[in-house]
């Protein structure tokens, strides 16, 4: 049976550190930094997900505008466009979308409203405790035959 995004979010937790359209893109390198993560989902006011902000996004801007990205809006530089997932779908599948996408953190929605966040780290590290488990499966089956 294919391991599913709950599984990792169990493990992880559920707390997400977010972020809102108007905070400074000072105040959200504040939060990355802080909290030791490498993108923030960003909330509006009804609570729904408006878009997702990496330190890439705040790199690729530095480059652009130097030191004034700092005073720039969080809703100026967001992802618009962010790939989510749901606790149930598979991590073979998630891989394959953080893969081709060339991204590294996607929100998780159950009813409409963020649930979690997985790491393409939080996805490695689970798939090669899966691998680990069933080389040691392996080993145990093999002494005993």
């Amino acid at each position: 049976m294919a391991t599913k995004v709950w599984a990792i979010l169990k493990d992880k937790g559920y707390r997400v550190v977010t972020a809102s359209p108007q905070d400074s893109i000072a105040s959200v390198v504040d939060i990355l930094a802080s909290n030791r993560i490498g993108a923030v989902p960003v909330i509006d006011e009804a609570g729904g997900l408006a878009g997702i902000i990496s330190e890439r996004d705040i790199i690729r801007a530095m480059a652009q505008y130097g030191d004034a990205v700092t005073k720039l809006a969080a809703a100026s530089l967001m992802s618009r466009e962010v790939k989510t997932c749901t606790p149930e779908d598979s991590l073979v599948d998630l891989m394959q979308v953080m893969t081709h996408e060339h991204i590294r953190h996607v929100p998780v929605i159950k009813d409409g409203t963020l649930h979690g966040i997985v790491s393409i780290r939080d996805v490695v590290k689970s798939r090669l405790d899966e691998m680990e488990f069933e080389v040691e499966e392996l080993r145990r089956y093999i002494s005993q035959s």
